[in-house]
């Protein structure tokens, strides 16, 4: 059995193409393979690839490019990409761009140009993909390999391998499956240390859990967040995450309180599917362990959240002044239990990023 069925089999049986809960999301398309067999590229063959764009844009300079090709510390992708640049500022600004420190904020136009000799333009972009994955710029590495095809590049591992490790960053897990199975199946030599992080991004993904009120998609989405608020990323793309961090939180609050409550939901419907009476983890609708120092104290510890307290200051938290939000937080989670503090307190962060005001410590 192939690396691919296996690994397929292996996502199929555990749940890995179980349908999330949104109609759109039901059918879910299989990855898409193909049968060819890639290498990476002979240098000699990159090479000349390289010097023909040259040429047919008039800008060959064998000198220039022979000083490219003696550089020892390079690797094929960025001599071929120094060698195609050689004339054309754009494309030396990629280049420049990607050394740098920081991430890119948007994908360079020339990336996105149809003219461009597609040779060139697919090894500047993998150039590009690799140093933004690398500062975790996921979404502007995707960005650039879109339209790219692996045939095209003189490191076909490279391109799969950045390609997955930003859709496993991103939570793109049918995409991330395919491109791993496709670097392990159809790429001939590709580095050990690509196949054993790939695997190690199969096992992981193979655990998540296809509700997407589960804590731990929640806290991926929290991470997206702070990732894209590091890299100065504020825009609607982050407010979108916050927005959706902050609905599924409301929902675990909800229900938490419901059970919390021993079955008074209500209407007599809990959400998510639970029934009036249901119990909490452990067993009992009452916390059975002692909170710990830094958790939230009050009273008995009920677990009562307000849910028209908890909407209206999510409603009106960007016109309240800092010391109402701290009161309300207080208010609101006064006789909570110790074990929802996280998520309590994201919520609240949430809301904060949401509106641009200074996070919660």
């Amino acid at each position: 059995m192939t690396p691919r069925s296996c690994l397929a089999a292996a996502a199929l049986a555990t749940g890995l193409f179980a349908a999330p809960a949104t109609a759109a999301e039901n059918t879910i398309p299989r990855p898409g393979y193909g049968f060819s067999s890639l290498r990476p590229m002979a240098a000699d063959v990159a090479r000349a690839k390289a010097e023909a764009v040259l040429k047919a844009a008039g800008r060959h300079d064998a000198a220039r490019v022979q000083a490219v090709w003696d550089k020892k510390d390079l690797t094929l992708l960025d001599k071929v990409a120094e060698t195609v640049a050689i004339g054309s500022p754009e494309a030396e600004a990629v280049i420049a761009d990607s050394r740098r420190a920081e991430a890119a904020s948007t994908v360079p136009a020339l990336l996105k140009d149809s003219k461009l000799d597609p040779f060139a333009r697919a090894n500047l972009a993998l150039v590009f993909a690799r140093a933004n994955a690398n500062k975790r710029a996921y979404e502007e590495a995707l960005d650039a390999l879109a339209g790219v095809t692996p045939e095209q590049v003189v490191d076909p591992a490279g391109f799969f391998f950045f390609k997955a490790v930003a859709e496993h960053a991103t939570m793109k897990r049918d995409a991330a499956l395919a491109s791993i199975v496709r670097l392990r199946d159809d790429v001939t030599d590709s580095p050990d240390r690509y196949n054993r992080v790939g695997l190690m991004m199969i096992a992981d993904m193979i655990a998540w859990n296809p509700d997407p009120k589960d804590f731990t998609n929640i806290s991926r989405l929290m991470d997206n967040s702070g990732r894209r608020l590091d890299l100065s990323r504020p825009g609607d793309k982050t407010q979108d995450i916050q927005k959706r961090i902050v609905f599924r939180l409301d929902e675990l609050i909800k229900e938490a309180e419901s059970k919390s409550k021993g079955g008074q939901c209500n209407g007599g419907n809990c959400p998510n599917g639970g029934k009036p009476g249901d119990k909490l983890a452990g067993g009992s609708t009452n916390p059975t362990q002692p909170a710990p120092d830094s958790g939230i104290m009050g009273g008995a510890g009920a677990g009562k959240v307000d849910d028209r307290k908890l909407r209206e200051a999510a409603e009106q938290w960007g016109t309240l002044p800092p010391d109402r939000r701290d009161a309300l937080v207080q208010e609101l989670t006064r006789d909570l239990p110790a074990r929802y503090k996280p998520m309590i307190d994201e919520y609240f962060r949430s809301l904060n990023r949401l509106h641009g005001f200074a996070p919660r410590q």
